[in-house]
């Protein structure tokens, strides 16, 4: 791909093509990779901030399930005409290639607001004006067509001059609404494949179900069950469009899959051979599920996030069925009200009955008690903007969040309810669980790696154990960065593990893309090892997220999986 300009006359750095592990183990099929990484590629938005990385704008940008979503038309006489077909088509590309930055209803996240008119007055009183209109034709033709060097990449070479001229047209009326999706519309999606009173009273196969692995075959819309002791593919069971995320039941029988389409499906692993049980769309654009953990309520509820509509359901564990939704518009941490904010992650505390819901454009971090789901209890918890994803401490009694475009990580105390500690890290830090391990100088850490910074850094977590108690000065501290290449997704480790492991999966350099860093961890100053897994193995893929921990599944032009094992220990992971 030729470097790209920018309207200063700037290069930018090419794109490449790269896989991107995701919260469960992903792989891809070889001959759909081309075609679906496309519109990652180029869903480039107006990003936030100068000196934007191509790992960043790849991160930030994306395409939505809303693209083939009927939506309400509002003619705006004061903005250029469209058509219905025009209007149709302008939408689809802006669902495909700006929302993930702009939003859906472009009031702007990472991305600048694309409003047709928007004011906002600041602390002293001042109104500032603007909008697409002001901008006017000729001048949004040129952005979209040049970009900008705020982050904005050109699109004359990836759209046409009347796409372009569309687009420009397009944002200047006014924003699409989609639909809302009720708690009755859930209800009209459930559907139960077999009844509870069907399944099996035990487990009928011989599988270790302690050491099953979901593995997201995204573009199929399927994930493979593959056995952790002899790396085989037990089943590959179809769920829906863009899987995202597999989480396993306190119980261990069931996985939940959800898509990005907002398509859940229970996955029985007692079947004879593990098939759906149950499904329901909970959204249109959804990201992240979980369970209900807490001793007394295993598999008893499901929670799923809605990325649109911006909201969370409450679901009967074994049936799916919707018994209760929860939006999550609201104020930010700044103090401004947000009508999109999208639930980023979800996780269930191992304390109390209650989940960890991550809220993305307010930072808001609700602690939903399950104890009672008809007298729901939150506690909301301010942090900071932008929450992605994160994972426990050792003492799984505080979750690390990681607030990426504002470059912080967030430490809730599960146990109090109360936010414990708000880190400053290097730029935009995408931990995905973290990994944890005792640092031979200042004990337990919890380890993210980043997208806009070549570090991963160590941050120092509380213990109870008295052997830790010399490491207390260091608590919520960042006591070191480790050198390693901007575009990192996921770092690792495993409790019997001597490694830290970190991918580069972002890393515009394609080898860097496809490598995966190894640090003893008794010397961090400089990598053990750099695998070069497809070039070395002449294979077609690189890496994935296996279970908790990341390893590296590599696809040849045959049917085999090769897979290299970072000392996995009966699945049982930290």
């Amino acid at each position: 791909m030729p470097h790209r300009r920018n309207l200063a006359g700037k290069r930018d750095c090419p794109l490449v093509a790269f896989i991107k592990g995701r919260c469960t183990m992903r792989i891809w099929k070889t001959g759909a990779i081309a075609a679906a990484l496309l519109p990652l590629a180029i869903a480039q938005a107006l990003a936030a901030g100068k000196d934007v990385s191509s790992a960043e704008v790849q991160y930030q940008a994306g395409s939505s399930p809303l693209a083939n979503v009927e939506m309400y038309q509002d003619i705006n006489p004061k903005a250029p005409p469209l058509t219905k077909a025009e209007f149709d088509k302008a939408r689809q590309i802006y669902f495909e290639r700006c929302a993930g930055c702009h939003g859906v209803l472009r009031k702007g996240a990472t991305g600048k607001n694309l409003e047709p008119h928007w004011s906002k007055k600041d602390k002293d009183g001042n109104v500032t004006e603007g909008g697409t209109l002001k901008l006017g034709q000729n001048r949004l033709e040129k952005i979209i067509g040049y970009g900008t060097d705020g982050g904005m990449v050109n699109f004359d070479d990836i759209l046409t001059k009347e796409e372009i001229n569309l687009m420009a047209r397009y944002i200047q009326n006014t924003p699409d609404v989609p639909p809302e999706y009720s708690l009755k519309d859930q209800l009209d999606s459930w559907k139960v494949i077999v009844p509870v009173d069907k399944r099996p009273t035990k487990q009928m196969n011989k599988f270790n179900l302690n050491n099953i692995f979901s593995v997201t075959l995204r573009d199929t819309g399927e994930v493979a069950l593959i056995d952790g002791d002899t790396k085989e593919i037990l089943s590959i069971v179809k769920t829906g469009y863009a899987v995202h995320i597999s989480r396993l039941s306190a119980s261990g029988r069931y996985v939940y899959v959800i898509g990005r389409d907002g398509r859940v499906s229970l996955i029985d692993l007692w079947m004879e051979k593990p098939a759906v049980v149950a499904e329901v769309k909970i959204a249109f654009d959804a990201r992240s599920i979980d369970t209900s953990k807490f001793k007394g309520f295993e598999d008893k509820y499901a929670i799923a996030g809605g990325y649109w509509p911006p909201q969370y359901t409450i679901m009967e564990g074994d049936t799916l069925k919707p018994l209760k939704v929860v939006s999550t518009r609201g104020v930010t941490v700044d103090g401004e009200y947000h009508p999109e904010p999208r639930v980023a992650s979800i996780v269930s505390s191992f304390i109390k009955p209650e989940w960890v819901v991550n809220i993305k454009e307010t930072g808001q971090i609700l602690m939903v008690d399950y104890s009672d789901i008809e007298n729901l209890k939150t506690t909301t918890i301010g942090s900071a903007k932008f929450l992605h994803d994160g994972g426990w401490d050792a003492s799984k009694r505080y979750f690390l969040v990681a607030a990426n475009a504002s470059n912080k990580i967030a430490a809730v105390d599960t146990k109090s309810g109360k936010l414990a500690a708000l880190v400053d890290v290097a730029k935009i830090p995408h931990p995905g669980r973290g990994a944890n391990f005792v640092h031979p100088k200042f004990g337990p850490v919890w380890a993210t790696g980043h997208l806009g910074a070549d570090v991963v850094t160590l941050i120092s977590t509380p213990s109870e154990d008295p052997k830790h108690k010399q490491f207390k000065q260091y608590n919520w501290k960042v006591v070191q960065e480790v050198k390693h290449v901007p575009g990192n997704l996921f770092v690792k480790t495993h409790p019997v593990s001597k490694h830290l492991w970190a991918d580069s999966a972002q890393n515009p350099e394609k080898d860097l893309a496809e490598s995966v860093t190894v640090w003893d961890l008794a010397d961090l100053s400089k990598p053990k090892a750099v695998l070069h897994v497809a070039k070395d193995k002449k294979l077609l893929v690189t890496q994935v997220k296996f279970g908790c921990l990341k390893i590296l599944i590599q696809r040849n032009t045959g049917n085999n999986l090769h897979l290299i094992r970072p000392d996995i220990y009966n699945g049982n992971f930290l």
